[in-house]
């Protein structure tokens, strides 16, 4: 269940609608996807400073160079992974704030979520504590590792940026499965969907985007 629904002024129930009517008109159309992303608390994963303006559609920063994604980029990557055969198991690159995260744990049965800057998934797992999503696992570690023991994956997200697909993810992803990842240097990024088709990948170019890299190594 989740908590502290309500808020007041620029976090309340109507500042919410008008983000998921703003969604509809931008082609989101996952029905299930837009009640839950009306529901969850932007506000409570970013800084205090920074609520007043959660249901805005941009990106905003959260520490250590890192940003959570506009809503909107969070509405299409997800509605993207969902596509096609059902996802039970689901692997994220970039725990970040952790509201992808959550998201997602409200429509598959678990989600596997690695992160390489410790103190953004420490406060992450308060989040995660605090609205008792339970469906959640975590990892501090390289994200272009992926978390081979618990793979294969129906589905993987990036939310960051390589300037190629890292080859582990593809390894890691199931026959049938699907990875959403932008891809690109910091100035030519496109959002792309790689489908695995037994031993071969099928890519697809989607949308132009603008994502923090994706970096080895940890903080």
């Amino acid at each position: 269940m989740i908590v502290d629904r309500r808020g007041i002024g620029m976090t309340s129930q109507r500042t919410r609608d008008r983000m998921i009517k703003r969604l509809k008109e931008q082609g989101i159309s996952h029905v299930e996807l837009l009640n839950i992303m009306r529901e969850l608390p932007r506000h409570l994963f970013m800084d205090e400073a920074m609520a007043s303006r959660a249901y805005e559609d941009t990106a905003l920063p959260i520490g250590h160079g890192q940003t959570i994604s506009q809503p909107y980029i969070v509405a299409r990557m997800t509605e993207i992974l969902l596509a096609g055969t059902h996802k039970k198991k689901v692997l994220e690159i970039g725990t970040g704030s952790g509201y992808q995260t959550a998201v997602l744990s409200r429509l598959v049965e678990r989600v596997f979520s690695v992160e390489r800057i410790e103190p953004l998934q420490n406060k992450a797992r308060e989040r995660f504590y605090q609205l008792k999503l339970n469906n959640i696992r975590l990892k501090y570690s390289d994200g272009t590792w992926g978390w081979n023991e618990n793979g294969l994956y129906d589905g993987i997200i990036v939310t960051c940026a390589p300037e190629e697909v890292p080859g582990a993810l593809l390894k890691q992803l199931s026959p049938g499965g699907r990875l959403v990842i932008p891809v690109g240097g910091s100035e030519n990024q496109s959002l792309r969907v790689i489908e695995r088709n037994g031993t071969t990948f099928d890519e697809t170019v989607l949308d132009d985007v603008s994502f923090v890299p994706l970096l080895s190594g940890e903080e």
